[in-house]
């Protein structure tokens, strides 16, 4: 199959493979340097042979019980290679480079989408995205692409959906209140004034509508994104097989411009608190991001995919998703101040700056938590259980004894709230284990 690849809906390269391994990537000729695919990939005569789907491409595939749902329903019409799933996928890429077929016009969406038995093109995006927000709970079982099942993507994973302007996201079984979840921590985010995506949750707060942020100042040109897991050239199921020292690294390595970097790893450590702060395990090379323009102007991507995922049960004794010197814990003492000012630059009263703003922004947040937990019911435990782990962030974010950090202790009473309750440990089942033999 070959496939055309393009740079702000211009033809740029072609994307083939003869046998489903070996993928080439070849410029067209005269291709000015600008219009390069990847910060990997500068434009050359030389093609870029990778043994699989260039990192890049790989990027913007569905991963895990999406991938897996549509290769069983797109394999029997094109078939369910990562270079066949592209062909669909690849004119909704995130950022400037899209993928079509030949005589394919990139510009338009790959299929239509449906809510509620309704068919609606890309023109009504405005008025299907309204919807979402007002009555969430009948729409997000429906907002997917009409070759997938609404049924199975609710009870797997995140339902996860992207138009040309949003991205949407339902709450799932597993994971009760993960949009107002997520929604508040973007919300410590922007209380904290860091660079925060766009975030509304849906009036039932069933979904969560992003504002996707690969955008120009103009609103309409693409700005080039790639995440740190195709720069770290890792599989997508690698996400988590890195550390933050390598991601500073590979930082440093394409953003070369000393203003940017050090803006970059100024933002990057703003994330990395962030994320001890509010407990997010689920912090990986897939959730963090450049951003450019060109290759003299590239920044971190704004903060996204931001949530308490240790509030649930199967996330609650997880460590988290990246290591600090060798070390996965949410105690780091300090090995993060070290790694801060080591590989980030910033000087031991920079940090404790960084913190308070946070420990203060989560304060501020924490009224909307309550208030939440009061008109969401699904959201109660969730909310209860988000203050507790907020607060013993915080606490683990004293680097030092002689710093004095607020807590949340009086808010948690003073909501009159019950007990959390207990985690439940999800049973594991033993695969081949007999049943005649005695339990153990």
């Amino acid at each position: 199959m070959k496939l055309h690849v393009y740079v702000h809906d211009k033809p740029v390269a072609t994307l083939e493979s003869l046998d489903g391994f070996r993928h080439v990537m070849t410029y067209h000729p005269d291709v000015p340097a600008e219009q390069f695919v990847s910060l990997l990939m500068p434009v050359r005569t030389e093609s870029y042979v990778y043994p699989e789907l260039h990192p890049l491409f790989r990027m913007n595939l569905p991963e895990g019980f999406l991938l897996s749902i549509l290769q069983e329903q797109l394999g029997p019409h094109v078939g369910a290679s990562p270079l066949n799933l592209l062909s669909v996928v690849g004119r909704n890429a995130i950022g400037r480079v899209k993928v079509a077929t030949p005589g394919a016009d990139p510009t338009q969406p790959p299929v239509a989408f449906e809510l509620n038995g309704i068919l609606r093109g890309d023109n009504s995006e405005e008025a299907f995205v309204d919807l979402v927000r007002q009555h969430a709970t009948s729409g997000v079982s429906g907002v997917v692409p009409k070759f997938l099942s609404p049924s199975t993507l609710g009870e797997h994973g995140k339902g996860t959906f992207a138009t040309d302007r949003y991205i949407i996201k339902g709450t799932t079984a597993r994971l009760p209140g993960v949009a107002l979840n997520e929604h508040l921590c973007m919300e410590v985010s922007r209380q904290a004034g860091f660079p925060t995506a766009v975030t509304e949750v849906s009036d039932d707060g069933q979904a969560l509508v992003v504002h996707r942020f690969d955008f120009e100042a103009d609103g309409t040109t693409r700005k080039g994104m790639e995440d740190l897991c195709s720069l770290l050239t890792l599989r997508p199921e690698q996400k988590y097989e890195s550390t933050w020292e390598r991601v500073v690294a590979r930082i440093k390595d394409v953003v070369t411009v000393p203003a940017q970097q050090n803006a970059a790893l100024s933002n990057l450590a703003d994330l990395l608190l962030l994320t001890y702060a509010l407990r997010n395990a689920d912090c990986h090379t897939k959730n963090i991001a450049l951003l450019y323009s060109t290759r003299e102007q590239i920044e971190l991507a704004p903060v996204y995919d931001m949530l308490t995922i240790t509030v649930y049960d199967d996330y609650a004794k997880n460590p988290p998703g990246m290591a600090v010197e060798g070390r996965a814990t949410w105690t780091p003492g300090k090995a993060l101040e070290r790694f801060l000012q080591t590989r980030c630059n910033l000087a031991p009263a920079q940090t404790l700056e960084r913190i308070e703003r946070i420990c203060e922004a989560i304060v501020q947040v924490t009224p909307q938590v309550v208030e939440a937990t009061r008109h969401h019911p699904s959201f109660v435990e969730t909310g209860k259980r988000m203050l507790h782990a907020w607060n013993d962030g915080m606490n683990s974010l004293r680097l030092q004894k002689t710093w004095s950090l607020p807590s949340l202790d009086e808010s948690i009473a003073a909501a009159k709230f019950s007990d959390p309750l207990p985690i439940k440990r999800r049973k594991v089942e033993k695969i081949g284990r007999s049943p005649l033999l005695g339990l153990r």
